[in-house]
């Protein structure tokens, strides 16, 4: 008896163009029952990914580590932005943001996380990372 393959339905390769002109950032509306309002939460670029994680890893070679201080309010400055997509917060007021509601900034950095791809798996990825990295001793002083 011999069976037959079912047709496997195949994806368009895409061209760079394409790609460059697709809309592929999400967002959402968050509500903020302690700011009494809500707040437009966009995902990260690639770029701003990037930079958030140099950001929260600190030292350099083996000595790398993950400082997740401000890590919550630093997201939400970078993905918060007004109904025309600007940033609502710039670095100059991470330490303010820092200081308000932990309940509110976990809700936004939930989402922000989330729409950008980050999540305490990640984090807790490239902490083992670190932790694995090949180490560069010799042994010797």
């Amino acid at each position: 008896m011999t069976t037959t393959k079912r047709p496997v339905k195949t994806l368009k390769l895409l061209t760079a163009a394409e790609i460059l002109a697709a809309v592929d950032i999400q967002e959402e509306i968050v509500a903020v029952p302690e700011w009494k309002g809500a707040v437009r939460i966009v995902g990260l670029t690639g770029h701003e990914r990037d930079r958030y994680e140099a950001w929260i890893l600190q030292g350099k070679g083996k000595n790398k580590d993950v400082n997740l201080t401000q890590s919550r309010a630093k997201l939400v400055m970078l993905c918060a932005r007004d109904a025309e997509g600007q940033r609502l917060f710039d670095e100059a007021q991470v330490i303010a943001l820092g200081k308000k509601s932990a309940l509110a900034l976990q809700r936004l950095f939930d989402v922000a996380a989330r729409l950008s791809g980050l999540d305490e798996d990640t984090l807790e990825s490239i902490q083992d990372d670190l932790g694995n990295a090949p180490s560069d001793d010799s042994g010797s002083a």
